[in-house]
């Protein structure tokens, strides 16, 4: 069901041209620094992948994706993407990237269930990224490496918007602060997840929660995460597991934590069947994507995505996605914006 937070007293920073026009300046600043930082190279990405090869990012495993068949290729279905998490993996061990160096693209997908809120859209536009590891950088210390990397960019860009805006003052703590869902849970174990986000989130202002899909303390993951790209089952050798995560600031304008990216260090054969095993989806072992991992085809890797839409809400003190990009919302969600004075593009 489509729910819409109205923030008290909410005032737009900047009018619908200037938001445009800063629109464009955070895309263009963010993504050579996230190339710079990271040693990645853009490539052109897919708008939709043939259906039924493994290709697609499979969500939670139960969001529909968006299909149509091909005329002149005997209605041969294909599907519109959820994310390249997969795809990623397969280009750069086709374009024999060197550990150290990746790939990054726009992605654009439509998520058809998607629940529509503040944050949420059937539109998803977000920056696709993948880094090639040797396989002795499959630890948490690497995670934790290339988050921080990501983070000096998301710092740089705070000041590049403040200096040219300076209505919208730097709110970012100067270090992201670590955490592991499974420490959160034992810690909070009477909070939902979403619970000790928004704790965490106000506390640091900047957090990345580590090991993200396999099941906590309470036998229930932190949150839900496909079981055939990121590596979120293998030991950390300090006690816990995950090899991924997602990377929370805190957001003063819907006074919630906010998602920006999520993360991981890519699975490994071994982990790929431990994880279809404990989601009991064994049978994908036979697909296209997941054959070649098996047989050890495909390069080791990490990645993930960083909302562009998101990430430019957070910048410009947005209340709503729908003012930093353009999509469809229900009738009643729209006149209920256009009365708090929320600019829907």
């Amino acid at each position: 069901m489509s729910q819409l937070f109205v923030p008290q007293g909410y005032v737009s920073l900047l009018s619908v041209k200037e938001t445009e026009y800063a629109i464009v300046m955070i895309k263009d600043f963010f993504q050579l620094a996230l190339s710079t930082e990271l040693n990645l190279t853009r490539v052109t990405a897919p708008l939709f992948v043939p259906q039924g090869i493994g290709l697609n990012d499979d969500l939670n495993g139960v969001e529909r994706a968006v299909s149509f068949p091909v005329k002149d290729m005997k209605d041969k279905p294909m599907e519109i993407v959820h994310s390249l998490a997969k795809w990623k993996r397969v280009k750069v061990t086709d374009l024999k990237l060197a550990p150290g160096f990746g790939i990054y693209t726009d992605m654009n997908a439509i998520r058809a269930d998607e629940e529509l809120d503040n944050i949420h859209s059937l539109y998803v536009d977000q920056w696709d990224w993948e880094l090639v590891l040797d396989e002795t950088e499959r630890t948490v210390y690497k995670l934790r490496e290339v988050v921080k990397g990501i983070y000096r960019c998301l710092k740089r860009t705070e000041f590049y918007i403040y200096d040219r805006y300076p209505i919208i003052t730097p709110i970012l703590p100067d270090e992201i602060t670590f955490v592991y869902a499974e420490d959160l849970q034992k810690s909070y174990p009477a909070l939902s997840p979403k619970e000790r986000e928004n704790l965490v989130a106000e506390k640091y202002g900047a957090v990345f929660i580590i090991g993200i899909g396999s099941p906590l303390a309470d036998g229930k993951a932190h949150d839900g995460r496909a079981p055939d790209y990121d590596d979120w089952s293998t030991e950390t050798g300090d006690g816990h597991r995950g090899l991924n995560g997602d990377l929370i600031v805190w957001n003063p304008v819907l006074n919630c934590a906010f998602e920006l990216s999520s993360m991981g260090i890519r699975v490994s054969p071994d982990s790929l069947r431990t994880q279809l095993t404990i989601r009991n989806c064994t049978e994908r072992e036979k697909l296209f994507f997941h054959s070649k991992l098996l047989k050890g085809d495909l390069a080791q890797t990490m990645g993930g995505g960083i909302g562009q839409s998101r990430l430019c809400m957070y910048f410009l003190r947005k209340a709503h996605i729908g003012e930093t990009q353009v999509s469809v919302w229900p009738e009643t969600m729209c006149q209920q914006c256009a009365n708090a004075g929320i600019m829907l593009l």
